[in-house]
């Protein structure tokens, strides 16, 4: 699989989203990513279905994939919220799916991809039964929360290990995507243990560079060998 860059609006200028939606479009980016925290199960509360309505016009345009990471208490009551706003793709966490399977089953009828993702605390062992029916798996590479973490370096061998299950149970179709603290630093290593989706928030959106370069700068470095 190519490696593929997923910028986080988390970090976004909310003041222009659009213009860096579009910036971040211009430059490449296969996916716009957004973090919904309710405040309950993360320290922190964002967005929601009305800002995903606002930018799928854009994504639509351009054919990028606009995916909605749901990190909230019972999100089978707000993806059809998320589907009707025009997410083509909600991921949701093991930890608040006690009924997991139902919860993949509704994203799917609501004809979105569905994603199932794992703090970096619990074990791949919470994947074993869910992954046949899943498209991408989500590895935390830090404590969900909030923006500007840097990267948890045992996530690695995490990364690693969930490649081999899925080169084992012969589901090397379903996508990884790390996301936390990734840089171009770090991308070379991630790609290396086997994510194929990139997701970056402060390292595509701030003030250091345009968005462009820090996309190109991330892109390069995920190819290079670590």
């Amino acid at each position: 699989m190519s490696v593929k860059i997923a910028p986080s609006i988390l970090s976004a200028d909310f003041t222009r989203l659009g213009e860096q939606v579009q910036e971040a479009i211009a430059a490449g980016a296969e996916y716009i990513h957004v973090d919904v925290m309710d405040g309950h199960f993360v320290p922190n509360m964002t967005v929601g279905p009305l800002i995903v309505r606002a930018i799928k016009p854009l994504t639509q345009k351009a054919g990028v994939s606009l995916s909605a990471h749901l990190m909230i208490e019972k999100p089978e009551l707000m993806i059809p919220e998320f589907a009707e706003s025009g997410a083509d793709g909600v991921t949701v966490h093991v930890e608040t799916c006690p009924n997991l399977h139902l919860t993949i089953q509704q994203i799917k009828s609501l004809g979105m991809q569905a994603g199932v993702t794992l703090n970096p605390s619990t074990s791949l062992d919470a994947l074993t039964e869910i992954l046949p029916f899943v498209d991408l798996v989500l590895v935390m590479t830090v404590n969900p929360g909030f923006g500007g973490q840097k990267y948890i370096p045992t996530m690695t061998d995490k990364i690693r290990r969930l490649r081999r299950m899925l080169d084992e149970r012969q589901l090397s179709h379903i996508e990884i995507e790390v996301d936390g603290g990734i840089s171009p630093e770090n991308a070379a290593e991630v790609v290396e243990a086997g994510a194929t989706i990139l997701v970056a928030g402060s390292s595509v959106f701030n003030k250091h560079q345009r968005v462009a370069d820090n996309i190109s700068a991330l892109r390069s470095a995920a190819l290079r060998k670590s």
